[in-house]
């Protein structure tokens, strides 16, 4: 068992026949799925004698912070502080204990990891591992005990501030990728901290907005990954929101951190708060909260500080109360040794084996959208010049933004990937083409939570204009880096609208307009509005804020040395007033936002209501071409504790190698509720050779099909027939079965 997963049969797992990564060492011919490792209670009577031991005020110092990212230890009982990091996307620089400034550390250069959408676009369960795991070896690098990730919330509208550290529409695409991740991370002797739990779909108005759902929305749609983290990936923390839930904070939200998430799905870990989203002192100890982080007060005034203190010696909160939340911090410090002895995994950072590791992520992210006349890949041997057109050339996203980035030693650009795969014989005209700018009055909004985002300033600047053009008329291809960056898309603030900012559309035509032989790269975490440009451009490719080698990366798909293979997790509209939480005026309210469309999120709206995207869920071209054939499945009927085995022949009809991301959509169009007009229900990514035919099974538990009935309180899986639909995204299906549930 390589790298300590284990492999059990279990519900909704997925395996194929062939596997593309030797480093995780999966089987290749049983069904398998990542199991992460039970909390122990092995050190029980210790933690015990260790609470008895403790003053009350040495107690409650472990229930808030006492740094910025640290909560507090007992020292002269040799418990450790709790020491966190934020890393979305690596590991965060260090900051200062009581403040946010940089603590000034030499040594603190990490690995800049692909976006959590870019990890979600390469629908690889085993990329995620490698995630994990690799980000795990640099967390203990620097004495971490605790990842503030993954991020795993979903995405309601295509303007979230966060939807580029956001996985995906999907709650099983977003289950599928997190367990892994959160096991890797793990099986480092690091926590994960899961967050945002839960419903937390907004950054406008996020610190109080009370989010109204529906119990079936709830369970279907919202809950799906959170519960899989718990129960599949045995997350060892979770973080509560901001945000209310029904009238109640979440972060002392009893429904939600007691009855939920620890009677339901027996989660035996710690919940820590978000940032300053603590409101009351016993309310949220007694509602599930464990560990209060935040600022800017002084750490004593935490509620969980000396209010605490003073709670309990009025009889507000007993001690037996108290003794509970240290005995799950304890619990959680000895799991991953930070306490109690044993070999603890040992750490590297910024190695060249985390670049790669970054790499490999980045290069299966990258998402092809159109490739008319095979314009892609470049064909080097008949290009002298190439313009390379655009800010997103030279921006780095490491950093940046109001939310966590990395403090990073190599950030490569897409310029410089080019720069550095590009043939010395073709001659590369930059040209920055447009600026970034904001309206200075309106500067002040990045990172306001009560506002819609910045304000651009979207005329060119005419220099900068004609440099682009002449730059265009003097080369034989001209590609055009287009989209966003991490200070427009930012965590604190949601986008005002899908307008592509800076004059860039414009830009965009004014180069097609000189230099028909144009490429369009996109560079952003969220859909656009690029329907326009998709019309007019032979050749558009999406990528991310894709990591350390992400130009390495980009610079290989568009000349050939890599095939892209990337799917898109969430649904690309034509206009935002497609999208479900716009079309039913849904978002982002006031004080209260209700979730009118219910369980139509994504392409579940889309496809029911029979809107036409930009781009559908799940879509992702390739330089060759792929068939599916023979699919069929092992029975034609099955009762409510079987397993459906489905299988199908994917054979590569091109003439390059390439992976292919089989998908399974399940329909139940006679149901006697509402239903979308499917759902996402298992995917396998393959790797075939050219001229060769691989046979990928993808297996579903029967109860995978139920819905939530309100009613009852429970699942219900209805009898009857359902279609099996097979495809290479939601929009392009190829083959259907039907198959009936006693």
């Amino acid at each position: 068992m390589k790298n300590a997963i284990k492999y059990f049969v279990i519900a909704t797992s997925i395996f194929g026949l062939v596997d593309s990564n030797a480093q995780v060492n999966k089987s290749k011919v049983a069904q398998n799925t990542y199991i992460g490792k039970d909390m122990k209670n092995d050190n029980d009577a210790e933690i015990d004698k260790l609470i008895s031991q403790m003053t009350l005020e040495e107690k409650i110092g472990m229930l808030h912070g006492n740094s910025m990212f640290t909560s507090g230890g007992v020292a002269r009982l040799g418990i450790p502080e709790l020491k966190m990091a934020d890393g979305p996307l690596g590991v965060r620089e260090e900051i200062s204990r009581d403040n946010w400034s940089p603590a000034g550390w030499t040594n603190d250069f990490a690995t800049y990891y692909p976006a959590g959408g870019a990890l979600a676009a390469t629908w690889n369960d085993d990329m995620a591992y490698i995630f994990g795991s690799s980000l795990g070896e640099e967390l203990r690098a620097r004495d971490k005990d605790m990842l503030l990730s993954p991020a795993i919330n979903i995405v309601r509208t295509p303007l979230g501030g966060r939807t580029y550290e956001y996985m995906s529409e999907d709650p099983f695409l977003n289950k599928k990728i997190a367990v892994p991740l959160i096991v890797g991370l793990q099986d480092k002797d690091v926590m994960a901290c899961v967050k945002h739990y839960a419903a937390n779909n907004q950054e406008t108005n996020r610190d109080f907005v009370d989010v109204q759902i529906d119990e079936r929305a709830l369970r279907e749609i919202y809950l799906p990954a959170f519960k899989a983290s718990v129960n599949e990936a045995r997350a060892y923390s979770i973080m509560g929101a901001y945000n209310k839930f029904r009238g109640e904070y979440l972060c002392e939200n009893d429904y939600m951190l007691n009855k939920i998430l620890r009677d339901e799905w027996g989660f035996k870990g710690i919940v820590v708060s978000d940032w300053a989203a603590v409101h009351s002192t016993g309310k949220a100890l007694k509602n599930g909260l464990d560990i209060e982080m935040g600022t800017p007060k002084p750490f004593n005034e935490f509620f969980l500080a000396d209010k605490l203190i003073a709670a309990v010696k009025s009889g507000e909160v007993s001690e037996t109360e108290i003794n509970l939340h240290v005995k799950r911090i304890l619990r959680t410090l000895f799991q991953v040794k930070a306490m109690g002895g044993g070999e603890r995994a040992k750490g590297s950072i910024a190695t060249e084996v985390h670049y790669q590791d970054a790499y490999k992520i980045a290069a299966e992210a990258i998402v092809l959208l159109k490739n008319e006349n095979n314009a892609l890949p470049l064909k080097v041997d008949g290009i002298k010049s190439i313009a390379v057109i655009g800010n997103n050339a030279t921006k780095k996203n490491a950093l940046g933004g109001f939310g966590a980035g990395v403090k990073t030693k190599r950030e490569i650009t897409p310029l410089e990937g080019l720069k550095n795969r590009l043939p010395s014989s073709v001659k590369i005209n930059y040209a920055e083409g447009y600026l970034e700018r904001y309206e200075e009055k309106n500067k002040g909004n990045l990172g306001n939570i009560t506002s819609t985002g910045p304000v651009t300033i979207d005329q060119l600047d005419p220099a900068k204009l004609q440099e682009a053009i002449e730059a265009a008329k003097n080369s034989d291809v001209a590609v055009v880096f287009a989209g966003s960056n991490r200070d427009y898309e930012t965590e604190a603030s949601d986008r005002r609208d899908l307008k592509l900012p800076f004059g860039q559309e414009e830009l965009i035509q004014k180069v097609l307009a000189v230099n028909p032989n144009t490429i369009v790269v996109m560079v952003a975490g969220a859909p656009f509005d690029i329907d326009t440009v998709s019309k007019k451009t032979k050749a558009l490719v999406w990528t991310w804020f894709n990591g350390s080698e992400g130009g390495n990366a980009l610079a290989d798909v568009l000349l050939g040395k890599v095939n892209p293979s990337g799917k898109l997790p969430w649904t690309m509209p034509k206009k935002l007033m497609d999208s479900p939480a716009h079309a039913t005026k849904s978002f982002p309210g006031d004080k209260v936002v209700k979730y009118k469309e219910g369980i139509l999120v994504g392409y579940r709206w889309f496809d029911t209501k029979k809107i036409e995207p930009l781009y559908p869920f799940g879509y992702g071209l390739s330089y060759t071409n792929f068939t599916l054939d023979n699919a069929k499945t092992d029975k034609d009927s099955y009762s409510l504790t079987d397993r459906i085995v489905v299988s199908v022949d994917v054979k590569n009809t091109g003439k390059v190698d390439g992976k292919e991301v089989v998908q399974l959509y399940v329909s139940k169009p006679d149901s006697k509720v509402l239903r979308a007009a499917q759902e996402l229900k298992g995917f396998r990514k393959v790797d075939v050779k050219t001229g060769e035919t691989t046979t990928v099974k993808i297996i579903l538990e029967v109860n995978e099909l139920a819905y939530y009935d309100t009613e009852s309180k429970k699942w219900v899986l209805e009898p009857g027939k359902y279609t099996l639909r097979l495809g290479n995204s939601s929009r392009d299906i190829q083959k259907e079965i039907v198959i009936t549930i006693k």
